[in-house]
């Protein structure tokens, strides 16, 4: 019987809206647990997870059946939904997203990456993290159209 398999994973990439910090210290784990369970449900595995105060790094699996952008759109739609009542009645995640392919060479040095935000943010802020993602996998963009 003919199979169709596919493990590709995603360096996934957001903020939320206008970069206000929304997720505290003391929800980040209950948030981070719920975003990798909505995940879970539309057939992702979660490799790491790490919830700055206002953005989101998820290196996870990319479903065989659906695309990038639903993966993305349902994820952000369910943990709004749920984010409004724990966190702040008017959460939001900004518009857009990077998506990042990550090799299996790869994995544990992009999982090292993320579960070093504090230190990586002591550093550069945010802005300046996401433009040497696209830097780096070469993708041109407009800077007035990235922050929303």
């Amino acid at each position: 019987m003919p199979q169709s398999l596919a493990k590709v994973y995603l360096h996934i990439v957001f903020s939320t809206k206008n970069r206000i910090p929304m997720i505290s210290e003391e929800i980040r784990p209950n948030s981070q647990a719920y975003f990798v369970q909505v995940g879970a449900t539309l057939g992702s595995f979660t490799e790491e997870i790490f919830m700055m105060p206002d953005h989101i790094h998820w290196l996870c699996t990319l479903p065989r059946t659906i695309t990038i952008a639903d993966l993305v759109k349902n994820v952000k739609i369910s943990t709004s939904i749920k984010y409004k009542e724990i966190i702040i009645r008017d959460f939001e995640w900004q518009k857009g997203y990077g998506a990042f392919s990550v090799s299996q060479s790869k994995l544990e040095t992009v999982k090292k990456y993320i579960q070093n935000q504090l230190a990586n943010h002591q550093k550069l802020d945010f802005q300046t993290e996401y433009r040497r993602f696209l830097e780096e996998y070469q993708i041109e963009y407009d800077e007035k159209y990235v922050w929303d």
